[in-house]
């Protein structure tokens, strides 16, 4: 529910995955086939000779400094700009309010709900429940609405559809008590033992 750019992350690590597994590749020639060692040898010394080439030709005039030191240096400041900007993505969504509305009544004012409140409230209630091995709630906001997102762990044997209906009845108490209806989000899972087989309700 949050806004965590999972594909680009997944696109990442791909890449990553895949220089990591170059370079293993690459390591393993080099310790276990004789002629790839002279191999190596020649081919990095050609790169090599290749570049400071292009480093003296390219020098400052006046200067014997390369201009391209300087697209370098730029193109590691972007680098690093756009690494901050997708550390900045990761798991954004989440909201600290369930209720921001104007009172417009006898006294007007702003009404706001810390979505803690909701959170520790639902969190309360389900902790009693003996058929729950595990369960966490917490709020996002989803196209400008806050929405709640509860992630339940039953035991052996519970019946999920019962489960789901308890949790719904739960919300609506509490939708009677902040006074307004929220989204909801009801994600049950087993562990391992259901992996790969999860069930979900959206109200």
């Amino acid at each position: 529910m949050n806004n965590t750019p999972r594909v680009l992350n997944r696109i990442l690590i791909g890449i990553l995955g895949l220089k990591l597994l170059v370079i293993g590749l690459l390591l393993v020639t080099l310790a276990t086939v004789p002629a790839a060692g002279p191999w190596w040898q020649q081919w990095s010394a050609g790169v090599w000779s290749g570049m400071s080439q292009l480093f003296q030709h390219t020098g400052v005039p006046g200067r014997e400094e390369s201009w391209l030191w300087a697209v370098l240096a730029l193109l590691l400041v972007g680098v690093i700009a756009a690494m901050v900007a997708w550390v900045a993505q990761q798991g954004k969504g989440r909201s600290g309010l369930i209720v921001a509305e104007d009172d417009a009544g006898d006294f007007p004012g702003n009404v706001r709900i810390g979505g803690g409140v909701a959170e520790q409230a639902l969190r309360a209630a389900l902790a009693e429940r003996q058929d729950l091995a595990g369960a966490t709630v917490a709020t996002y906001e989803i196209r400008g609405e806050p929405a709640l997102k509860i992630r339940l762990q039953p035991r052996h044997g519970v019946a999920p559809h019962l489960l789901a209906a308890d949790v719904s009845a739960l919300v609506e108490a509490l939708d009677a008590v902040v006074g307004k209806r929220t989204p909801v989000l009801i994600h049950i899972s087993a562990g391992a033992r259901s992996r790969f087989s999860r069930a979900e309700r959206v109200r």
